[in-house]
């Protein structure tokens, strides 16, 4: 079995998660067409439950049920409110975080926002003797900060 760094085993599950997150940014836009009256109303509607009979289903009183759906169109619904919801009305509840783009991408603009002096430093003494920092450059300074700084450091906003 071989050994795998720390590092080595966060890039492989940014891999993973930027799978699914590629299949979610290409599914978003058909989800975020939220009814006007919110999920849970719109849910409960199409099913043809009434308020009141959602709170028999969740042992509520019916006014839980118009306190749920307002709290829903106002963002501020718990969670596991919403689950129990969803139970009731027979439908699973789905919760995603998804990335504006792909995880590795944001922690490698993150690497090259850090190492950015370096990069600068290397394109001004470049650009004095009347050259430009190259692709593969870049690359090869990406890759050097990859093994200098570690992911953990990269959030912090500075190099240690």
């Amino acid at each position: 079995m071989a050994f795998h760094t720390t590092q080595q085993m966060r890039r492989l599950a940014r891999a993973r998660l930027d799978h699914a997150g590629n299949w979610c940014r290409e599914m978003l836009p058909r989800l975020q067409i939220t009814p006007r009256g919110g999920w849970i109303a719109a849910t409960r509607d199409a099913l043809g439950m009434s308020q009141s009979e959602l709170a028999r289903r969740l042992g509520v009183r019916p006014s839980s049920v118009v306190k749920l759906e307002k709290s829903e169109r106002a963002g501020t619904v718990r969670i596991e409110t919403l689950r129990r919801a969803a139970a009731a009305m027979d439908c699973e509840l789905v919760v995603l975080v998804v990335p504006q783009q792909p995880l590795q991408s944001s922690v490698d603009q993150q690497r090259l926002k850090l190492f950015n002096a370096t990069l600068n430093r290397v394109a001004a003494h470049m650009k004095l003797e009347g050259q430009s920092v190259s692709d593969d450059l870049y690359r090869h300074l990406l890759q050097q900060a990859e093994a200098e700084i570690p992911d953990t450091a990269l959030w912090r906003g500075e190099l240690d």
